[in-house]
């Protein structure tokens, strides 16, 4: 039994000394490598460790452009075989492509501004609406039309909860003033079609004002087609799992959480009280004179370039841009211009 203890002892011993082995070699690595930094601290690289960085950089560099090469040529390779029911190309998530996309907008972007330069030289009045659940992308395919075009030309009108007096105006008062003059395009970000929706929904009119509305919208749309005026009517549809998602992101994302307001959060428990109201609206207020067209909007860059498609169709213009080559005349002449000494300057830090 005592041998047997001994050799157990022995064992115990062994292992302890190995263990203070690898620690003491794990120190001496460690300061080392502490005596290594003390000693190059301050001192310049030598022309082969900068270029052994280089080279690394470099070969960093091109094993990233290869991944992104590869991921391109995967999406392309799935572009090729998957599409949509209008034989656009999707992306593994159903929605259409990015490429094919960015593509498309950028030849839709060239129309719109062509639309544009029509519209200012006949001296049209284009008006367009886009109405929708909240989420819909009604936001971002009114940036997307009016990216390219002329602010001079084209105006965004988003009004806000009416004041008091407006309040006491007749209904479409306020909405008229913002109407477009000759050779402008004006984009409404929800219009007097408030009041079939939120306003009926959440109980901010009267049923008389309600009824008053769905009677004279459809005779004060007439006069504005009478007198001129190309009115578009757009309604973005949402289903209510993909609306529900967009919630979610943007009550996640820091960047969009301003979208949300407190009458978004409570328009989201009555789906089926506003889906009544839209169904109302369109009861009474679609007509041959100003109809409504519903886009699609579960796939948000399927339904841009659907909605300026259609938009761009219903105008019919014409290329009128100028072809003629601009001609700059020479920079006029320094003759004794001083810059005036940077440091009197205020320079933004570069920072980037």
């Amino acid at each position: 039994m005592a041998a047997r203890g001994n050799a157990g002892d022995r064992a115990a011993k062994r292992s302890a000394s190995k263990v203070d082995k690898a620690t003491e070699k794990k120190l001496e690595e460690k300061a080392r490598a502490v005596a290594e930094a003390r000693t190059t601290k301050g001192k310049k690289p030598s022309k082969h460790d900068e270029r052994g960085a280089k080279k690394a950089a470099k070969s960093d560099k091109a094993a990233k452009g290869d991944e992104r090469e590869a991921k391109k040529a995967k999406s392309a390779r799935h572009e090729e075989r998957a599409r949509n029911s209008a034989g656009s190309p999707v992306d593994d998530k159903g929605r259409v492509a990015k490429t094919f996309y960015e593509k498309r907008i950028e030849k839709l972007s060239t129309e719109l501004v062509k639309l544009q330069a029509w519209v200012k030289e006949r001296g049209l009045r284009l008006l367009v609406l886009f109405e929708g659940r909240d989420a819909a992308g009604k936001g971002g395919v009114i940036k997307t039309i009016s990216a390219p075009l002329n602010p001079r030309g084209c105006r965004v009108v988003a009004l806000g909860t009416p004041t008091e007096r407006e309040k006491s105006q007749w209904y479409f008062q306020r909405y008229v003033t913002h109407l477009p003059g000759a050779g402008e395009i004006v984009l409404f970000d929800r219009s007097w079609y408030n009041r079939a929706g939120v306003e009926r929904v959440m109980g901010f009119c009267s049923d008389a004002e309600y009824e008053e509305f769905l009677d004279s919208c459809p005779a004060f749309e007439r006069m504005l087609v009478r007198s001129g005026i190309v009115l578009v009517k757009y309604w973005f549809s949402v289903s209510d799992d993909e609306q529900e998602k967009r919630f979610r992101d943007r009550a996640e994302n820091p960047a969009k959480r301003w979208k949300i307001s407190p009458m978004d959060v409570e328009a989201r428990a009555r789906w089926v009280d506003f889906s009544r109201a839209k169904d109302a609206m369109f009861d009474r207020t679609d007509n041959s004179d100003a109809p409504w067209w519903v886009v699609e909007a579960d796939d948000k860059r399927r339904a841009r370039l659907n909605c300026i498609e259609h938009l761009l169709s219903q105008v019919s213009y014409e290329d009128v841009l100028p072809r003629d080559r601009l001609e700059f005349p020479p920079r006029q002449k320094d003759k004794g211009y001083k810059r005036p000494p940077r440091e009197k300057q205020r320079f933004v830090p570069e920072r980037y």
